[in-house]
């Protein structure tokens, strides 16, 4: 990271397992918001980085993510993930209609539907990695299995389509520029897909998210086509993405840490605050996501922010903020519970998230019963780690029992 006229140029290149950012640490530091220059783009932007100003600028109708379309906006990946027509950068009074319809597929009553079927496709490939015998890669029997199964089933995806899906969905989240043509084929080709699905869905319900999403209705208000087939998308792609990172990078923490693996086993029902505790910590991305742009001159933490400026916040930073989290390098599994930035925030905040907490709950609650000798098989410095995407997660994660 080097100064260059008063901004910071952030590849955000960082993998170390899942060790903090040092130039995320340095930028925390400076107290108010910094000009940064990221790989891609054509301008700086203004990063943000503790938690009340992240939460001011999520909240802020003044900074506007529908504003970044037709932009060539700084960001992380060569060709940018979300598409014009996402959830992911509509404002409100927009994006308040499409959340509020669309979250009625994922209340805590659904979610729970869908518990029964999450755990038997754990149980399956817990039996699968069993009955295969030590020592055996978690991330190949679980974190990527789990959640490509889990979204793509519960979206009504037939079998054969999932691999190219999953394929599309990397693509996306490749950082070398050389992959440019490759994430935009891949974009297009996801959007062809989800359009043609819900025009089928449309026609023949079944019991699936798209199909719920579909008879979700507030009044007379209900999502067309092209909202449904984003929202599709946006879920293919972030449910199987961050779930599978997050399996595996929980995986590793318990693992490398026997204080907590212990806890957690003596003390089953606080899963859910500990899994909370853990997401709060995990560094789970490289950068920053999806930036957006003042609408007017704002003043944030002394800092004047002109109207056309672009401007990113770190979640990452946000939960590691002290004035929160008091020792916040600290996994503190007793600490008093104070909602963390993992999943989000404000008007953009994940609406799976209840889905994601139950996968994870599932997933690491049965693998932690079903194997109490469970350990890594390699040295942990011997895990290798991804360094091609914008995400942190173990490559191959060996365990034995």
């Amino acid at each position: 990271m080097t100064a260059d006229n008063e901004t910071l140029s952030c590849p955000f290149d960082f993998s170390r397992a899942l060790d903090f950012d040092p130039s995320l640490e340095s930028l925390m530091r400076h107290g108010s918001p910094v000009r940064i220059r990221l790989p891609y783009g054509s301008a700086d932007a203004w990063l943000v980085t503790g938690f009340d100003a992240v939460k001011q600028v999520t909240t802020d109708q003044r900074f506007s993510r529908a504003g970044i379309t037709g932009h060539d906006y700084p960001r992380m990946t060569p060709e940018p993930i979300v598409s014009p027509e996402s959830i992911n950068v509509m404002d409100p009074p927009h994006s308040s209609r499409v959340r509020h319809l669309a979250s009625q597929a994922f209340t805590q009553q659904q979610v729970d539907g869908m518990r029964p079927r999450i755990v038997q496709l754990v149980d399956r490939l817990l039996d699968e990695m069993e009955e295969q015998g030590p020592p055996a890669d978690v991330v190949e029997h679980l974190s990527d299995k789990l959640p490509r199964h889990a979204v793509l089933d519960l979206l009504g995806i037939k079998r054969e389509e999932w691999p190219w899906i999953e394929d599309a969905v990397h693509q996306l989240l490749v950082v070398g520029a050389e992959n440019k043509e490759a994430a935009m084929k891949a974009k297009a080709d996801m959007a062809a897909y989800f359009a043609e699905l819900v025009a089928q869905r449309r026609k023949s319900p079944g019991p699936d998210i798209i199909s719920a999403m579909a008879a979700a209705q507030d009044g007379d208000e209900q999502l067309d086509d092209r909202e449904l087939a984003f929202l599709a998308l946006t879920l293919a792609l972030s449910g199987q993405d961050t779930a599978t990172c997050q399996i595996s990078d929980i995986t590793y923490l318990l693992l490398t840490r026997p204080a907590l693996l212990q806890h957690l086993r003596s003390r089953p029902e606080t899963i859910t605050d500990v899994l909370h505790e853990l997401l709060r910590y995990i560094p789970f991305r490289k950068g920053v996501g999806i930036p957006r742009v003042a609408l007017e001159d704002v003043e944030l933490d002394g800092v004047r922010i002109r109207a056309g400026d672009f401007v990113h916040v770190s979640y990452l930073t946000a939960n590691r903020d002290p004035e929160r989290y008091p020792d916040p390098d600290v996994v503190d599994l007793d600490r008093p519970n104070a909602p963390h930035m993992t999943f989000g925030w404000g008007g953009h905040r994940c609406i799976a998230m209840p889905l994601a907490m139950a996968e994870l709950e599932v997933a690491i609650g049965r693998m932690v019963e079903r194997f109490p000798r469970l350990r890594l098989a390699v040295a942990p410095e011997e895990v290798r780690w991804d360094t091609k995407t914008i995400r942190r997660f173990p490559l191959e994660l060996p365990v034995a029992w």
